[in-house]
């Protein structure tokens, strides 16, 4: 299922006391592309879904401006949400669609998620995902996919909301109706609200944790932007330790990008033409949103 950019923008800014706090003292520059820009910094975290591609058609120029910033002698790194795909399938996505990222240059949400549940007391988890598209790294975790059973949602200890590729609005209503019967723990291992592909904006996990929020008042565990442990996986991968003002995050969304960006100290640059806000004023944007950028650019 899909949604229109400003019903999406609209949702954004109605959760915006779920998301960390922030706080931006200058006005955004306005830059034709990155190279203008990325001389500060020794590391460049890049979004992938409206940043690098839409879906799984790559944007025009983003390889080589990658391989431009790595001839530049900069670091770069992806910090995607993308929690509903393993890394593996993720990393051959990118080899298809002609980026050269190494493993540890790739950092998503469902890493974070697992390294919670490392850590986080065994449980029966019931899960939103999508198993067709890939489960191999799940199998240390006492959890199956929800679907249509209401029993089902009934027995788990817990939820994991993964992957929302073929969740459906009644599967939420029976998730909905088990959490107000018995409250339990929901991990979010994607926060995004929607993610931009080729056939319009996608509803994502996030969409669905905060409606379960507003309608039962349990309050979710998220993993990924714009909360902090992803970006503490990024910047592990890095020794010695970077400061956050030599780190820049680009992404195409205010409210997970920028906003998780700045909590971190880091510079931020919004991407206007691919993602959620392609359209938009952005000046309206940041006005509505009260979270600001460092920099504005059209593409990377």
């Amino acid at each position: 299922m899909t949604t229109d950019a400003d019903t999406a923008f609209d949702a954004y800014v109605s959760v915006r006391h779920r998301l960390p706090d922030a706080t931006f003292d200058t006005q955004p520059k306005i830059a034709l592309s990155l190279e203008n820009i990325v001389a500060p910094f020794d590391l460049i975290l890049f979004d992938a879904y409206g940043v690098l591609n839409v879906g799984e058609t790559p944007i025009d120029g983003a390889a080589d401006r990658i391989a431009a910033l790595r001839a530049m002698g900069k670091r770069v790194m992806v910090v995607s949400n993308s929690a509903g795909y393993p890394k593996s399938r993720m990393m051959g996505r990118y080899e298809r669609l002609g980026f050269d990222f190494g493993p540890t240059e790739v950092v998503t949400s469902r890493e974070a998620l697992l390294a919670h549940l490392a850590d986080a007391p065994p449980l029966k988890w019931g899960m939103m995902l999508n198993a067709a598209n890939g489960t191999d790294d799940l199998t240390g975790i006492d959890a199956y996919v929800l679907g249509d059973d209401p029993a089902a949602y009934d027995a788990a200890e817990g939820f994991l909301l993964i992957g929302a590729d073929g969740w459906t609005d009644a599967r939420q209503a029976m998730l909905d109706a088990s959490l107000r019967a018995r409250p339990r723990p929901v991990i979010v291992g994607n926060p995004d609200i929607v993610a931009p592909r080729e056939g319009g904006l996608s509803r994502e996990p996030g969409f669905f944790a905060h409606q379960l929020a507003d309608a039962t008042g349990i309050a979710p565990r998220f993993l990924g932007k714009p909360f902090p442990e992803i970006f503490d996986l990024a910047l592990a991968r890095h020794d010695p330790a970077l400061p956050p003002a030599r780190v820049l995050m680009v992404g195409d969304t205010l409210h997970t990008d920028v906003l998780g960006g700045r909590h971190m100290g880091f510079a931020t640059a919004l991407v206007m033409d691919h993602g959620l806000l392609a359209g938009m004023d952005a000046g309206a944007a940041i006005g509505r949103s009260a979270i600001t950028p460092d920099f504005i650019i059209n593409q990377i």
